[in-house]
């Protein structure tokens, strides 16, 4: 199904059972539950698919070791099941990654020991190893790039990590698979309701042809992360504000910073937060903060005091310091966590649990949550509509339903190994067209066969959705995303019988984009 075709579905006056505002991760995980249940399905999305939060993470599929030493254990459990699953149904997307801390105290050796042996526990049979102390030559011989002065050891222990915006992209894809409606590009201006009062269906406008759809459904969710409090005064001018946004910052450096295939943890920094530094597409990827900040944007901007902070951090435990003039990409996420009740509450004591509010018109809002449990945020969520009688009832399907792209065994010596399944269809495309096998930019895999596949296939309509998260240029190396930028957008123009005014206007846009993206 390509976006034309989707569309006639909202010109065909369908009758949806379920309506989604919302492509990130939480919309996207509802949409492929709600399809698979055999609820007939649309999801609006105002940008691309995980154009705000769910394409900025720390690239970690984890239980959250901070939340543990919160006393989160509910939480901790459900992520650590849900970090299970995923490697499972998604294993083209997900790997299980050995982490190391690194200890200058022997205290620290036995408390992150005995702690994350208990992180252990709460993983259950769904463990991807089990943590252990090591001692310092193991240490060094684990991260050889880290400061060994005063090293007394370390803990090793699993996670899992994954492609964020890969993932998001593949979950859309199993959603309109399975018959839902996924459309990116599609804003909505409006919520419509019946003679009582009753939110059941939304005004959507297309972004691209400026046409608007009425839409009616018997339940509609709002899963809009950071904006779910617009949706809600689209309901209720005066309802009270769910969300206060937090900002997460990562760099991207080069490997030699950190070689090896380990990652790091920081886990207790000058702020009392956690740090990682985590090998990511060949490069690292080092992050985050949590920075309160007043108003949610599509692409917040890094503060300065971030990135000082990221820089300084990483400079205590690395051997060679990193600078400004070495970071190749600087982005930054907001996480949409609960409005703090009290002034100067700090945002790492905040739960990170989701939250599911029926309104009095009975629009279902969900907000919070993390990506490692979308899934488990998808079920509840529909599960709740049942509840209320919303819907009739029909059994989640989605622990063991593998996601687009599924191969039991990738190779991951393969640079395109996180197409997956996909990697046929790209190669098929060059058999047919040798000339696509050109790279974009010499120094990274990335091809004109990849960016035709981007638009055919996986519904990528402007360069940033290309270069952004089809695959991660502008996250890697940023003067390597704006050098591919013009062959990107000519091929582009070609697929979609677009002009060079557009081809004009969009590299402006991503050129613009780019610099906040960039330090220097």
């Amino acid at each position: 199904m390509n976006r034309l075709q989707l569309i006639q579905n909202l010109a065909a006056g369908t009758q949806w059972d379920v309506i989604i505002i919302g492509g990130g991760a939480t919309g996207l995980g509802i949409a492929m539950d709600a399809a698979t249940r055999g609820y007939k399905t649309l999801l609006v999305e105002q940008a691309d698919y995980a154009k705000g939060t769910s394409s900025k993470a720390t690239k970690l599929v984890h239980g959250g070791v901070r939340y543990m030493a919160q006393g989160d254990l509910g939480l901790v459990r459900e992520a650590c099941h849900e970090r299970g699953l995923l490697l499972k149904n998604a294993p083209h997307l997900t790997k299980n990654e050995t982490f190391v801390i690194p200890n200058y105290s022997w205290f620290n050796n036995v408390k992150y020991t005995i702690g994350l042996k208990f992180y252990d526990l709460l993983a259950g049979k769904l463990s991807l190893g089990a943590s252990k102390y090591i001692n310092k030559k193991k240490t060094i011989e684990a991260l050889p790039s880290i400061k060994q002065e005063g090293l007394k050891g370390g803990v090793v222990y699993h996670d899992g990590q994954f492609d964020d915006s890969r993932l998001a992209l593949n979950i859309a894809q199993t959603a309109i698979e399975n018959g839902a409606t996924v459309l990116n590009y599609m804003k909505v201006e409006g919520l419509l309701k019946d003679d009582k009062k009753k939110v059941n269906g939304i005004k959507v406008k297309d972004i691209e042809t400026g046409e608007s759809y009425e839409e009616i459904g018997k339940i509609v969710i709002n899963a809009t992360g950071v904006y779910v409090d617009n949706i809600l005064k689209m309901d209720k001018p005066e309802a009270p504000h769910l969300v206060r946004p937090s900002q997460g910052v990562h760099i991207t450096l080069d490997r030699s910073f950190m070689i090896g295939e380990n990652a790091l943890m920081i886990p207790e920094t000058d702020d009392g937060r956690v740090l990682f530094a985590v090998p990511w597409h060949n490069k690292l990827i080092v992050g985050t903060t949590d920075t309160l900040v007043d108003h949610a944007e599509l692409e917040p901007r890094a503060l300065d005091t971030e990135i000082e902070f990221i820089l300084s951090t990483a400079g205590k435990y690395f051997v060679k310091k990193p600078m400004r003039s070495d970071v190749l990409a600087v982005f930054a996420g907001l996480r949409p966590l609960a409005a703090p009740k009290a002034e100067g509450a700090k945002t790492k004591e905040i739960s990170r649990s989701h939250k599911i509010i029926v309104s009095d018109s009975g629009m279902i809002t969900i907000t919070g949550g993390k990506w490692t449990t979308f899934r488990r945020m998808a079920q509840d969520t529909l599960d709740k509509a049942i509840e209320k009688n919303f819907l009739p009832a029909k059994k989640c399907v989605t622990e063991e339903l593998h996601i687009h792209g599924y191969v039991p065994e990738p190779n991951r010596a393969d640079p395109l190994h996180f197409y997956g399944a996909d990697i046929a269809g790209v190669q098929k495309l060059i058999n047919e067209n040798p000339a696509l096998l050109e790279r974009l930019v010499p120094e990274y895999p990335y091809t004109k066969a990849m960016v035709v596949w981007a638009v055919r296939n996986e519904y990528a309509r402007r360069v940033e959705d290309i270069l952004g998260r089809r695959f991660r240029l502008l996250f890697l190396d940023v003067h390597a995303a704006v050098a591919a930028a013009p062959a990107v957008a000519g091929i582009i123009a070609e697929e979609l019988k677009l002009d060079q005014a557009w081809v004009a206007q969009e590299l402006e846009d991503f050129t613009k984009l780019a610099k906040t993206y960039t330090l220097v």
